[in-house]
């Protein structure tokens, strides 16, 4: 066949390309709650058992999946580890800065303090409160880069907190140092993850066990003093 001749003849049809991104599987559509049902489930068997006796199938099995399954998601129980504190942190900051945002403009530090106390007892304590009391007991589990990404959320989280204490200070309202009263808030606040039971009905047992707004005032009356 030369060019002044062509090739008349049919060519074989090339079936076309889909357009787009291939279609995605339905584990494929669902990875994303799947990861966030993973890390919820391994946040909370970390909290109630430890983390070392923890195991990755005891998550699968908490969550509903095969044993094997926990690495399609994460390299190793450590990296997990990592992961709900890393996410619990972002979740911590994310409330907090809501809290403040709902008070209304010009809020004296008082109450933007009992915002911040209020908030961090339903971060430990409240609905999907696993994550952070994970963080504050299985701190030497992780890695230095791990530590590194936490603290980084954790000293913004904490940042929120100067301000109001600086003020409430220098209204004599505060009467320790800020630095070192923002370190003894936070380690008054954090111990109540240990022994805090939830009250339940209005039986004369119950009493003794507060709500989280009872807990609120009664932290503020602890480290403030009543202004003048």
């Amino acid at each position: 066949m030369s060019l002044a001749d062509p090739d008349t003849s049919s060519p074989a049809e090339v079936p076309r390309r889909p357009r787009g991104r291939p279609r995605k599987t339905a584990d494929e559509r669902d990875d994303g709650n799947r990861r966030r049902e993973l890390v919820a489930g391994a946040a909370r068997l970390f909290r109630q058992q430890g983390f070392a006796a923890t195991s990755t199938r005891d998550i699968a099995a908490a969550v509903g999946m095969r044993s094997g399954s926990p690495f399609y998601h994460f390299e190793s129980k450590e990296a997990l580890l990592g992961a709900v504190m890393l996410e619990g942190m972002q979740g911590a900051l994310q409330r907090q800065q809501a809290a403040l945002a709902q008070l209304p403009a010009g809020a004296a530090p008082r109450e933007r303090l009992r915002a911040l106390v209020r908030n961090h007892f339903d971060v430990l304590l409240g609905p999907d409160s696993d994550f952070i009391p994970v963080m504050l007991y299985e701190w030497r589990s992780v890695n230095a880069a791990q530590r590194v990404e936490v603290n980084q959320l954790k000293d913004r989280y904490e940042a929120d907190w100067v301000p109001e204490l600086e003020a409430l200070h220098a209204q004599g309202q505060l009467g320790a140092d800020p630095v070192l009263a923002r370190l003894m808030i936070f380690g008054a606040l954090n111990w109540s993850a240990q022994w805090y039971v939830p009250p339940s009905g209005r039986s004369a047992r119950a009493r003794s066990r507060a709500s989280l707004d009872e807990l609120t005032e009664s932290a503020l009356q602890l480290f403030l003093r009543e202004p003048r």
